[in-house]
């Protein structure tokens, strides 16, 4: 097992290939570790290491039987192998697709790598799995759920150690491990770029899948970048066509920054800003072009709509667009506009934050000192504090947009949230690629996230999220200040302004191993810590600066009443400045024409902590206790619905009848709104 970090830890002795053999060396650890468990779990299996492979295969009726029960899988994979063989073709080499049990189902390979793969039983309907195998990339990579490298020696069976096999594990939509693709060849003839290359092909063939698995749906194909839409790292989400969020696939999750089961609770309208209708208006259009979407963060995408809807739900569409174009059109704002891009609200430079708090005044002052000295800057607080609206503020001051500013332009600002990068797309969406580099790759090649910060600044969210496999290669990166693009020998060099941010203790998560040292020291310049909005002195004064943004695009100006500016500061603010920005938006849209914001006007949860509103109970669907604990009977009521609704409607009425009818409690436990409560339960009871 030493062999991989020996290989690692070689270099011409200079600074920079000792610090890339140094974080090279900290990843093949991590790896190692995986291998070592596996090992340890093919001891209590009782398999010996010097045993013969079991040769047991398949008949041809049950390997026929492998292949229908993975339809979907095996004709999706197929093309996807095909392509990805072309690529190492004549390496001694072959692509081989497992299903969820570790039974190998479709091979492709060179000739001669098949004789030696007979030996050890490398071949259609033989199980693969630790069980039966030991230590293997197929069987490893089903039982930890993620890419897996095992390399010669690495591999439990003696006769296995001639092969280095590379596997990544197929998701579906729900996120359950639907099969492995796996390179394997002969341990000589391994190059670092094969497990990219797996990962890249297991991508795309989750993609596929993916497409294919609604048949009456709303579908979004987006990225920030419009020349990505339609490549292998674009984003793809599914939608009711009432705009009920159905699925996304792993580049969708990271660039909306929130998990699958995060999404779960939210609708097309809460994710992008507009009623599902304007985006069937759009695709109307007799040449569509890419459409602008804006996320909750203010960031822009570009999008492409794919409707495949029954004929009654492209009736109710067209009515619903119809209907949206006889009306007002409704708003849709820009970043600078949006109500939760908080440096639209407060303004844009730190001159702008600095609005009457004293702790937030020496923040600030800190600050200034270091904007022209290259020092990296970690924001610590906690969610929604205000971290982000500080780093953009930071990148309006840095001396790098000023200069650019100076030229007739603006210098970027590019944000990555580490907790949501998906380890398949790491390479692509962070470093880049090159013509080629794996398959479905665009033409031209792509550029990462990294080299986009290009004389800007890159922001850094969530740090203390980001797993240790993809610490290393971070270092490697801000520490030489170049990136080689996936499939390139070629470094690049990039400057930027740094700025992270964390709202955990990096420094107790150092003492535990769960966050490199030497990484927190790399960015860890200046570190400052924004105070809760509870404990600001400025609460009055960002309420106001955020009612007047919000009423900028209005009729007329609004105020908050006495006994509001009173209910404000007396508040707790869990949510800090983002609860306190939505708080401000919601009120503006209660309060219609009148000029004063009202206590009536407030959400009622916001009144329920304050005790001025007494919680809304769901007493007529309590009444029958057994309907609050039994999903089935759901049924019983002649409701047509999906056992999924089911489920849904049983988790509601638990949650009620836990907190006594309580529906602001119970959304609040089930991170729904009420209005979906209110929405499921009436619907139970046609």
């Amino acid at each position: 097992m030493q062999t991989r970090i020996d290989s690692a830890a070689r270099g011409n002795g200079n600074v920079t290939s000792l610090v890339q053999a140094a974080a090279d060396t900290d990843t093949q650890l991590a790896d190692l570790r995986i291998i070592e468990q596996s090992h340890q779990r093919c001891l209590g299996y009782g398999i010996a290491r010097h045993q013969n492979p079991d040769l047991d295969l398949l008949s041809a009726a049950e390997l026929a039987l492998a292949l229908e029960r993975n339809q979907a899988l095996f004709g999706h994979a197929r093309p996807v192998m095909e392509t990805l063989y072309d690529q190492i073709r004549n390496t001694h080499n072959m692509v081989i697709l497992a299903d969820a049990e570790g039974t190998i189902i479709h091979t492709l390979g060179d000739k001669d790598f098949l004789v030696k793969a007979d030996q050890v039983a490398l071949g259609p309907g033989v199980h693969w799995s630790e069980q039966r195998r030991g230590t293997n990339a197929i069987g490893t990579a089903l039982h930890e759920q993620k890419p897996t490298t095992v390399h010669a020696q690495e591999h439990y069976l003696n006769a296995n150690h001639f092969l280095t096999c590379s596997s990544a594990p197929i998701f579906d939509h729900q996120g359950r491990v639907l099969g492995v693709l796996d390179v394997s060849g002969e341990c000589g003839s391994y190059h670092k770029h094969t497990m990219a290359l797996v990962r890249m092909s297991a991508q795309m063939i989750e993609n596929h899948l993916f497409t294919s698995n609604f048949a009456d749906c709303i579908t979004l194909h987006f990225h920030s970048r419009p020349e990505f839409v339609g490549t292998l790292v674009e984003g793809i989400v599914s939608f009711t066509p009432g705009g009920r969020f159905l699925s996304a696939n792993r580049s969708a999750q990271f660039q909306l920054g929130l998990s699958l089961a995060a999404l779960q609770s939210h609708t097309f309208s809460s994710l992008f800003g507009m009623p599902v209708s304007m985006l069937f208006d759009h695709h109307q259009k007799a040449m569509p072009e890419l459409m602008d979407l804006y996320l909750h963060s203010g960031v822009r995408i570009h999008a492409r709509a794919e409707l495949k809807l029954k004929e009654q739900h492209f009736q109710q569409a067209r009515v619903a667009a119809a209907e949206s174009q006889l009306s007002a059109p409704p708003t849709v704002r820009t970043p600078a506009q949006h109500g939760n891009a908080v440096s639209a609200q407060i303004g844009q430079g730190l001159a702008a934050l600095d609005t009457g708090d004293a702790r937030l005044h020496d923040i600030i002052a800190k600050l200034r000192k270091v904007l022209t000295r290259d020092i990296p800057i970690m924001i610590a607080g906690e969610t929604g504090a205000g971290k982000e609206w500080l780093a953009r503020a930071i990148h309006q001051d840095s001396s790098r947009n000023r200069a650019a500013a100076a030229s007739g332009h603006a210098a970027p600002f590019v944000a990555l949230n580490c907790s949501a990068i998906p380890e398949s797309l790491i390479e692509a969406e962070l470093f880049g690629y090159e013509e080629g580099a794996f398959t479905g790759a665009r033409k031209k090649g792509g550029t990462g996230k990294i080299l986009q910060a290009q004389g800007g600044t890159l922001f850094l969210d969530e740090i203390g999220d980001m797993p240790l496999s993809l610490q290393g290669r971070l270092l490697r990166v801000l520490q030489e200040r170049a990136v080689t693009p996936l499939g390139s020998n070629r470094q690049l060099r990039v400057e930027f302004t740094l700025v992270c941010a964390t709202n955990q203790p990096l420094r107790e998560m150092v003492a535990q191993h769960r966050f490199r040292e030497d990484l927190y020291y790399r960015l860890n310049g200046l570190q400052v810590k924004l105070p809760a909005l509870r404990m600001r002195s400025d609460l009055a004064q960002l309420a106001q600066q955020m009612l007047a943004q919000e009423c900028r695009d209005d009729a007329g100006a609004k105020q908050f009443d006495a006994q509001v500016q009173q209910l404000l500061l007396a508040y707790h603010w869990p949510g800090n400045l983002r609860q306190l920005a939505n708080l401000v938006r919601t009120a503006v849209a209660m309060a219609g024409d009148e000029s004063f914001i009202k206590a009536a006007h407030l959400p009622e949860d916001f009144l329920e902590d304050l005790g001025m509103a007494e919680p809304v109970y769901a007493d007529a669907y309590l009444a029958d206790e057994d309907a609050a604990h039994d999903a089935t009977a759901v049924a019983s009521t002649g409701m047509a619905a999906t056992s999924m609704q089911q489920t849904e409607l049983a988790a509601i009425r638990r949650a009620l009848h836990a907190h006594q009818g309580n529906v602001t409690a119970a959304a609040r436990t089930l991170g729904i709104s009420r209005n979906t409560i209110y929405r499921r339960l009436k619907s139970s009871a046609r």
